[in-house]
């Protein structure tokens, strides 16, 4: 019988223990699962109207802002065929292993509205770059935009963003800003279109004027050019110069990056050069254009 109860008692005693047990991880568990429902996203309110933003004011995304073309391959050779922003056609011929094509060309050019200068780019980085996921401070035309200045942006105010297709390009304010109608004239006499082959052709009609190949301002050329590379990386600037050698002088865009840089003109059309030695030295000797 001792044995018997003993065993009895056993099992009380361990059952009671379970139980006990039991009923300490419940009261432990309870603050926990309170913490983590208190946790838990508020349930989405009933469906009902809803303000969207709009499309053209939100920027968020980012395409990329460069074209990169296939070229021929020519013994040791690459060639393409580029277009500039005033519409002419060029065959661009280098050492393949400068790799030019794959750098990606971007479109610059300079436009005049009375007797203001400005300067009409693509950002190396796309749109991001000018709203850095903000919203516009106002729309001029469905393609143009006006945005706030950037901080550290210097001297530059703020910037109209033009969408041409696939393009996106920025005209930074600087020194005397543009006027309400002065932007208003620039997003509807500025015109863009892009090439079968994707380059960006450019037009403008009065009170605009597009800067003209071979114009220059403080020794920098402002017509139509063509950016390959850029960021932080090697940059190479084809500007079409009519009698270049008189004319030629270093790109702003080239000069404002303070490196080691280096121009040559092949015919009429300025090669200016930013990078390693080595690399200036195969573009400046390699490059070969012949405009069409």
């Amino acid at each position: 019988m001792v044995d018997r109860f003993d065993v009895i008692e056993v099992g009380e005693r361990g059952r009671r223990r379970w139980v006990g047990l039991v009923v300490v991880l419940a009261l432990l568990l309870i603050p926990v699962v309170s913490l983590l429902t208190s946790r838990d996203p508020e349930p989405a309110p009933p469906a009902g109207p809803t303000s969207e933003p709009i499309r053209s004011l939100t920027k968020i995304d980012s395409a990329p802002n460069a074209l990169t073309v296939r070229p021929a391959a020519k013994g040791g050779e690459e060639v393409m065929e580029v277009v500039f922003p005033h519409g002419v056609r060029a065959e661009v011929r280098y050492p393949a292993e400068l790799g030019l094509a794959a750098m990606g060309s971007r479109p610059y050019q300079g436009v005049w509205i009375d007797g203001q200068y400005r300067q009409l780019s693509a950002p190396y980085n796309g749109e991001f770059e000018v709203t850095a996921g903000g919203q516009a401070i106002r729309n001029y035309a469905p393609n143009v935009t006006l945005w706030p200045r950037r901080a550290g942006s210097g001297y530059y105010g703020q910037v109209l963003l033009f969408t041409f297709g696939r393009w996106r390009l920025a005209m930074y304010d600087r020194g005397q800003g543009l006027t309400f109608d002065q932007r208003v004239a620039l997003a509807r006499g500025l015109k863009g279109r892009e090439t079968k082959d994707g380059y960006l052709v450019l037009s403008a009609k009065s009170p605009l004027r597009l800067a003209r190949p071979g114009e220059t301002a403080q020794g920098q050329p402002l017509g139509p050019q063509l950016w390959f590379g850029g960021g932080a990386g090697e940059m190479v600037v084809l500007a079409p110069t009519p009698g270049c050698k008189k004319k030629a002088g270093m790109p702003s865009v080239i000069v404002g990056r303070g490196r080691p840089a280096g121009s040559v003109c092949r015919g009429d059309v300025l090669v200016a050069v930013t990078g390693p030695q080595s690399f200036r030295k195969r573009a400046l000797e390699g490059i070969r254009i012949t405009l069409k």
